[in-house]
């Protein structure tokens, strides 16, 4: 079948690089884009039936003006002094100005002397209630807008103020995503330039990447946009960075597959056409088993109750199955453009093969080692593995999007300045709101709201607001603990909400709402995503593995293996983050990431190596002598893509996001152990022990002289001569 694509690609080069042109065009072209798609709100993302869904929704029937979002100007004295009688007049004026002053989608800036000046007087707040939610342009526009006239009202005055707050939050955490994405890109494909040509010293084969991936970036986002507004769906801000880092590097792995075997085609005397021809053939099925795989494990996605992942896992699979096609007719057209030269200045000759192989030794002592120790590697394997794996019982799941800000952002400033003078809660008080059929007389409101100013971790109970006709009341609390901890989620979703309820009246219902009880719902949907997903998704490979080696036995102890590394990777980003630079939590959606990134991408490194092995089994070799040989062949191949993909990923350490950084590191450190560990050991090493029952049963076959390419001669990744 392989070959028939490579057949085809090859006569009709120049067509199918036109058609692929076209298609993109037009896809561009047509496609409303990413902006109207977007929600950089989380908790936007919740099931219909959250608590915290059903309280905004009743909240915006029954008292439409407190709907939306609110913005914290949170103000000081530059001296850091207590505020003057002085002061607390110009914050009373300054009110009134922003209220003269505000747009149509401001609502008001609320000041009251007695209620928003600290006890202490450090510190005072002006609340601005808005008319829509914090993704809302207008809404967003009127955030920088209002912080743009403070800063030029307060220029030569003793205060200074900034603002923080749902509404400011979301504007800055969508500045640090746009900030992250340009340095994201501009590291990636720095990186990816810099490792390909130190791999092929060939600026052309250095470049037919970026290339080929840039293309295939562009259809996807078209795609996505213009599937998203015709299911009138949103996809998280963090779309757009995710899929740059796995397209260029999942993309990139699969070119290298198949440029390393069209390389070593030319090296033994094949004519271009016949080389290409060849490496689709031999990589072909391993790339699409792969790519299947990681698009079975990221559609699983769409079992999520949280939307965020169900949106984000199809993306993400939208992109991979785009790559493949690419991978499989797009790039070998080009290569066949460009033949020979693809690898200029290098010459592919029978001397270089030779050198090259030398080079590789590496790889071969590797091989022979694990050949004839399997029992030692897999031991010593599986206790490293084992060892960091047992640390990820420490990881602590955080849902505080402060957190994700970088520290110098005016929201995050203006938060620890707010909690100088008020409990930690007054950034976003939690509402709970009564109903009931008939209206709700005073007293038994008094007494409701009474026994709610009693429950631990409470601060302080703000003044009720009833609907019209009396039958819904709003009942503002300000928690003294932080409003998105894993404190105040407990607070809100067990001990207030369990005595809200026991304290309605009779006949009454008890709805608690605000964005501590959406994170809340946040948490106990990720829980149950994560439950539902991880053994669908681990069906799903044994499958897809069934199926390429058409075995029982290879599939069960690779999946296992994945897990293994999937754990030693938890259990590794928890001590480095949590120990060792003493953050609360990881980001409560790294167990996602990693499922996505290392378990479903690393996979593919796991089918090329066993693809390898079944080659080598079925020319004949015993087990053990398979078992090196494949690492021997296959082994620079996983590693030079195992170096690109962790290095596209590290690439987000740099981009000034915590949540990033944290994604960057745990992604890098684990496709180091899949690759290098599980792949290149632990696979050989089981296969050499278990025999033919690991892989492909049938006996040992001559394959077409045309086609073979069982040695694997990509030498080590950054050991490649230019063949002078």
């Amino acid at each position: 079948m392989f070959a028939g694509v490579g057949r085809i690609v090859t006569r009709f080069p120049w067509l199918v690089i036109v058609t692929w042109i076209l298609l993109a065009t037009a896809a561009i072209v047509t496609s409303p884009g990413l902006g109207g798609v977007t929600n950089s709100d989380q908790s936007g993302f919740l099931p219909t039936d959250a608590e915290s869904a059903r309280a905004a929704r009743l909240a915006e029937r029954v008292f439409p003006d407190s709907a939306g979002a609110t913005g914290v100007l949170v103000v000081s004295r530059r001296d850091g002094a207590e505020l003057s009688d002085t002061d607390v007049a110009s914050l009373g004026q300054l009110a009134r100005q922003l209220n003269l002053d505000r747009r149509p989608i401001t609502k008001s800036v609320f000041f009251d002397p007695a209620q928003t000046v600290a006890p202490n007087h450090k510190v005072a707040m002006l609340v601005a209630q808005f008319g829509g939610v914090a993704e809302h342009a207008d809404v967003q526009a009127a955030v920088k807008a209002m912080r743009a006239e403070v800063r030029r009202i307060l220029a030569n005055t003793s205060l200074t103020a900034g603002m923080t707050g749902q509404a400011a939050i979301v504007v800055d955490n969508q500045q640090a995503y746009l900030n992250a994405e340009l340095i994201v890109t501009i590291a990636t494909v720095g990186l990816i330039v810099l490792l390909l040509l130190l791999i092929f010293r060939s600026p052309i084969a250095a470049f037919l990447p970026l290339l080929a991936v840039g293309l295939v970036f562009g259809i996807s986002l078209a795609l996505v946009g213009t599937i998203a507004q015709a299911l009138a769906v949103k996809v998280g801000q963090e779309l757009p960075t995710m899929l740059t880092v796995v397209l260029f590097g999942i993309g990139t792995d699969y070119i290298l597959f198949l440029l390393f075997r069209y390389r070593e085609r030319l090296r033994a005397g094949d004519t271009p056409r016949e080389a290409i021809i060849a490496a689709v053939a031999r990589v072909g099925e391993a790339i699409c088993s792969a790519a299947f795989a990681v698009i079975a494990a990221f559609g699983a996605l769409v079992l999520a109750a949280l939307g965020f992942f169900r949106t984000l896992g199809p993306a993400l699979a939208i992109g991979v199955a785009v790559m493949l096609l690419a991978a499989l007719t797009l790039v070998p057209a080009i290569v066949t453009i460009f033949g020979r030269y693809v690898f200029w200045p290098s010459r592919l000759t029978r001397a270089t093969e030779a050198r090259h192989l030398v080079r590789g030794a590496r790889f071969v002592a590797v091989g022979r080692f694990v050949g004839r120790r399997p029992v030692a590697v897999l031991v010593a394997g599986v206790l490293v593995l084992g060892g960091l794996a047992g640390a990820a019982v420490r990881f602590h799941p955080v849902y505080d999007p402060i957190a994700q800000l970088p520290p110098n952002t005016e929201a995050t400033r203006a938060y620890q300045d707010l909690k100088r003078g008020f409990p930690a809660g007054s950034l976003n008080p939690t509402t709970v709101y009564l109903t009931a059929a008939e209206p709700i007389e005073t007293g038994a409101v008094q007494d409701f709201t009474s026994r709610l100013g009693r429950v631990k971790g409470v601060a302080a109970v703000l003044a009720p607001q009833t609907s019209a006709g009396d039958r819904t009341v709003a009942i503002p609390l300000v928690l003294s603990v932080e409003p998105y901890g894993s404190a105040g989620l407990d607070l809100v979703s067990g001990p207030l909400r369990t005595a809200a309820r026991q304290a309605a009246p009779s006949g009454s219902t008890v709805l608690i709402g605000g964005q501590t009880m959406a994170f809340a719902d946040v948490r106990a949907a990720t829980n149950h995503d994560l439950a539902v997903i991880f053994p669908v998704a681990g069906l799903l490979f044994l499958l897809i593995l069934a199926g390429l080696l058409r075995a029982l036995v290879a599939p069960l102890y690779l999946v296992v293996l994945v897990v293994l590394g999937f754990a030693a990777t938890l259990g590794a980003t928890a001590l480095v983050f949590q120990d060792g630079f003493g953050a609360d939590g990881l980001g409560f959606i790294i167990p996602i990431i990693l499922y996505l990134f290392v378990t479903a991408i690393g996979t593919d490194y796991n089918i090329l190596m066993t693809a390898r092995l079944r080659e080598e089994l079925r020319a004949g070799h015993d087990r053990r002598r398979a078992a090196a040989l494949a690492i021997e062949h296959a082994g620079p191949s996983v590693g030079a893509a195992a170096l690109i993909l962790a290095g596209t990923f590290g690439a987000l350490l740099v981009s000034g996001v915590p949540f990033f950084a944290q994604i960057g590191f745990a992604v890098t450190v684990g496709i180091a152990l899949v690759a290098f560990v599980v792949s290149m050991l632990l696979v050989p090493a089981m296969t050499a022990l278990t025999g033919p029952r690991s892989g492909d049963p049938e006996p040992p076959v001559q394959d077409d002289p045309s086609m073979d390419v069982t040695v694997e001669t990509a030498p080590a990744p950054l050991a490649i001569t230019s063949g002078k």
